[in-house]
């Protein structure tokens, strides 16, 4: 229930119904319930207007990596705004930390990259990815390799480009989306869609035998890229069965598709390395990055550019005279300095080496607690990334209805015992940052079980 105060013409409550517009929410219900006003974060910790502290279990949105409170970030972002606030990369020009930055991303990238292009966020950094698999394509006299193929259910951003990549129906429905071209093939999920009987290893073959009939019947001649995610994050922390990665590569390798890692979730220490393209052996052509780039505390996202690639737009610009593709804040000064000391501060706390010993804290954990629940399915997750899957029934395996909200009611039961997490669908994803604590994640398997066991009483009422 809504507080009086919080009614009042002049709360903050009342204001953001009267200015804002929030994504992925139901806008005519936000005009009715509010925001729940976020004022302060410390830690892996934040606290809400009426001083009631949360375990930030999502990291805001999957991102505030190094939690709250981050001195040293502050401090790289006002001595930047101090020597330089602003410049561009346009006509020759550049400036110092956008120059340590790119080399410093190229030297602790998973596989050998060339250069580096910076944009804003992680939707125009696949935007720009998309932009240059054509543009690669035009360079070397194959126009014709135009279209993508990505995941159902995967998410590669909200611009026109990165909306048609991602695979999730809210993405694309009231907004003419996906665009012509834009294809998807099925996710890669076992616990989900394997059939009746059907191993892993049977899984992934009949996946792969569906992605090359696909390719065939598209020609792959048309085909210009595969993007994919190392662990599908915004789709439901699905992590892909063993061998499934090094058939997908392989198809590409002998159909002449490019490759592109979207690691805007998965980078910088998350599944326990510093990038998900090793954990998950991968070989990208070209590696999407955002979010911990700089722990969120400034908006940035970088696009990790391989030889092949780098070569032929360098041949193409010169034909062309010019590089056309341009952003008025692509590698600004005060971002490029927070996210070099960002990357400091991984490797200065081995974050990478932390997020590995903590997994079994995290997975094992949520196993204990959750794992012989009737109505969890399945636990799964890499690193500090975990997806707690809800069902109707273990056996035999049943799903809810969406109708019955069940993921939803568990996330709004978390965080009235003071834990954020997020449902999608029947999934409750955990994305934690990445400093949390033994004892934090303890607290966090403790509330969220709470949840689910509380939820679960309600349906037998």
């Amino acid at each position: 229930m809504t507080s009086p105060s919080h009614q009042a013409p002049n709360s903050l409550e009342a204001r953001d119904r009267r200015a804002l517009v929030h994504g992925l929410t139901n806008l005519s219900l936000h005009l009715e319930v509010g925001p729940k006003i976020i004022e302060s974060g410390q830690g892996v910790w934040v606290t809400d207007g009426d001083g009631k502290t949360y375990l930030e279990g999502m990291s805001g949105l999957w991102c505030i990596s190094l939690g709250y409170g981050q001195q040293r970030l502050v401090d790289a972002c006002a001595a930047q705004m101090s020597k330089l606030a602003y410049y561009h990369l346009t006509n020759h020009k550049a400036h110092p930390a956008v120059i340590e930055l790119a080399e410093k991303l190229l030297e602790i990238a998973p596989v050998p990259m060339s250069h580096v292009w910076f944009a804003n966020s992680g939707s125009e950094a696949s935007d720009c990815a998309a932009r240059l698999c054509w543009y690669y394509w035009n360079a070397v006299g194959k126009p014709e390799k135009r279209k993508f193929l990505s995941h159902e259910k995967a998410y590669h951003g909200n611009t026109i480009a990165s909306a048609s990549l991602s695979g999730v129906a809210y993405a694309h429905k009231g907004f003419n989306l996906p665009l012509e071209g834009f294809l998807h093939v099925r996710k890669p999920h076992f616990f989900e869609d394997a059939q009746e009987g059907e191993t892993e290893a049977q899984f992934v073959a009949r996946l792969l035998a569906e992605l090359e009939a696909r390719i065939l019947s598209e020609g792959p001649d048309t085909i210009a890229a595969f993007f994919t995610e190392p662990v599908m994050a915004a789709g439901g922390v699905i992590v892909p069965p063993d061998g499934y990665f090094d058939g997908l590569q392989a198809l590409l390798n002998k159909y002449d598709i490019l490759l592109v890692a979207d690691e805007v979730v998965t980078a910088f220490g998350r599944t326990g390395n510093m990038f998900g393209t090793t954990t998950m052996k991968l070989r990208p052509d070209l590696i999407v990055c955002a979010k911990g780039l700089t722990s969120a505390y400034i908006p940035m996202s970088a696009l990790l550019i391989n030889a092949r690639i780098f070569d032929a737009m360098v041949e193409y610009s010169d034909r062309l005279g010019i590089f056309g593709l341009t952003m008025t804040y692509s590698g600004h000064p005060v971002s490029a300095a927070v996210a070099r000391e960002a990357i400091a501060i991984y490797e200065d706390l081995d974050i990478p080496a932390r997020s590995a010993a903590l997994e079994a804290t995290l997975l094992d954990g949520l196993m204990a607690r959750l794992g012989n629940h009737p109505n969890v399915g399945d636990v799964r997750g890499v690193g500090l990334l975990a997806g707690v899957q809800l069902v109707s029934s273990r056996e035999p395996r049943r799903f809810f209805e969406p109708s019955v909200g069940f993921g939803a009611r568990v996330a709004a039961l978390a965080e009235e015992r003071g834990l954020i997490v997020r449902a999608i669908g029947d999934t409750i994803a955990i994305c934690p940052p990445l400093i949390i604590s033994e004892d934090e994640i303890e607290m966090l398997i403790d509330r969220l079980g709470q949840a689910v066991e509380t939820a679960a009483k309600e349906l037998d009422k």
